[in-house]
């Protein structure tokens, strides 16, 4: 396990509404990219035999770019006379990559290794990177405010770009005399903003099995999120049910609406609307995750426990269905940069009878068919079936780690001590309990 390891955040400050020439800079940039994705499919052959990347990158720049000891083969300096020369290597290096993707891709599907043919469209998303002191400049200390070398329509010029002060006060709160990549522009909802990336050294928690305190999640679909505090023996220090009811509320709503007007109008129109049930899908994912890592942190955990989520192929399903999949998946991937920023490491266990096994070890649960959070135990007894996959997960988590020490020996005879623990995919939460009693039996004997 590494100890330490690098956390990359980044973080979007809007740009304020104002009179400065982003649309003409982004045409102008996306223009240049559409350009040499044209000139790169055209030279892919002699390209595609350069394997260093560098030695390949200076190849393409040469094909484009005219100096005294260079003739270009294409005039690409004709049509973007000005083009200051980082724009033109950000340009390049990103019609490089789309192209080279594109023919992988298409190898591939020779290959019959991917379904449908590949398209390399030149209506391209490319957003230009404002490289610092020769495009990018910051103010001021306490200004909300930056200098970007912006094209007018003729020619390059410096404008100062006003910046939401609520998004500049996080920025200096959180990240002042940390060093910042240069900023890439964006564009979210029809507003733009500036990206700020920081790379940071995290140590992450190096605490023995025996000795850590984990924080097992269950992503239910009853509740965003169920959260269990546990040590190593079982014993469970707290938990939380983390839920946003309005906020699901309103996507289901959105759904709703989708769902009606597909009847009326067919599927066709409903792109715009899909895109907006996603941006509240990954909000609420966003949510979720902060919840998760915050209540981690506060427990001091060395560990967050995920069931490991199968996203491979296809996801089939409703709409509702699919975007519940997804929100597991950003949630985790949330999770995981939010916590290695933390010190707190994450770990995922097969997540295969976590739901259907009730955590006390009686068997299979029945689900409630009126109260969906609620399953019946063989026993009788009534649960709240994501707080006992919660358990579980956490169990099976430490079951697999204390067994990992010993030897095949050592294990076989520790599983005919406790038969249960013998198939991880049927492992509960009480067949930690036996494990951690039998270890401790054979540590006092």
């Amino acid at each position: 396990m590494r100890s330490c390891m690098q956390a990359t955040s980044s973080y979007g400050v809007e740009i304020r509404k104002q009179n400065i020439p982003i649309r003409h800079t982004l045409r102008i940039y996306r223009s240049a990219v559409s350009y040499l994705i044209q000139v790169y499919t055209e030279a892919w052959g002699e390209l595609s035999e350069i394997s260093n990347a560098k030695k390949r990158f200076n190849e393409a720049e040469h094909l484009v770019h005219g100096t005294k000891k260079n003739q270009a083969r294409y005039d690409f300096d004709l049509h973007f006379p000005k083009l200051p020369s980082y724009l033109r290597r950000s340009a390049i290096q990103h019609a490089l990559g789309s192209v080279a993707s594109y023919e992988t891709r298409r190898e591939l599907w020779k290959n019959g290794k991917l379904t449908g043919k590949p398209k390399l469209t030149q209506e391209n998303h490319a957003m230009p990177v404002f490289y610092r002191e020769v495009m990018y400049r910051e103010a001021g200390e306490t200004e909300d405010a930056a200098y970007l070398k912006l094209y007018d329509g003729h020619d390059w010029k410096w404008f100062r770009v006003r910046l939401l002060h609520t998004d500049m006060e996080y920025l200096r709160k959180h990240w002042t005399g940390k060093k910042a990549s240069a900023p890439t522009l964006e564009k979210r909802h029809h507003k733009y903003f500036l990206r700020f990336s920081y790379t940071e050294e995290k140590n992450l928690s190096k605490t023995v099995v025996k000795a850590q305190t984990i924080c097992s999640v269950d992503l239910g679909i009853n509740t965003d999120a169920v959260c269990t505090i546990m040590r190593a023996d079982g014993t469970v220090l707290g938990r939380r049910f983390i839920s946003f009811p309005s906020d699901k509320d309103r996507l289901y709503h959105v759904l709703g609406r989708i769902r009606r007007f597909q009847r009326q109008h067919g599927s066709r129109q409903t792109q715009s609307r899909w895109a907006y049930a996603k941006r509240l899908n990954m909000e609420l994912a966003r949510k979720t995750a902060a919840a998760i890592t915050t209540y981690a942190a506060e427990n001091h955990t060395d560990v967050i426990i995920f069931e490991y989520l199968e996203m491979q192929g296809k996801i089939s399903g409703t709409k509702k269905q699919r975007l519940h999949l997804w929100r597991k998946r950003d949630i985790q991937k949330l999770c995981e940069h939010q916590a290695h920023r933390k010190g707190i490491r994450v770990s995922r266990i097969s997540a295969r009878n976590t739901s259907r096994l009730a955590y006390d070890g009686s068997g299979p649960v029945v689900r409630n068919l009126e109260n969906h959070s609620l399953c019946t135990f063989q026993t009788g007894k009534q649960y709240n079936c994501d707080l006992s996959a919660a358990y579980n997960i956490g169990a099976r988590y430490f079951i697999r780690e204390l067994l990992k020490p010993f030897s095949e020996t050592e294990r076989s005879l520790l599983e005919a001590k406790v038969p249960s623990v013998k198939r991880r995919t049927s492992c509960v939460y009480a067949d930690l309990r036996l494990l951690s009693a039998e270890l401790a039996s054979q540590k006092a004997a």
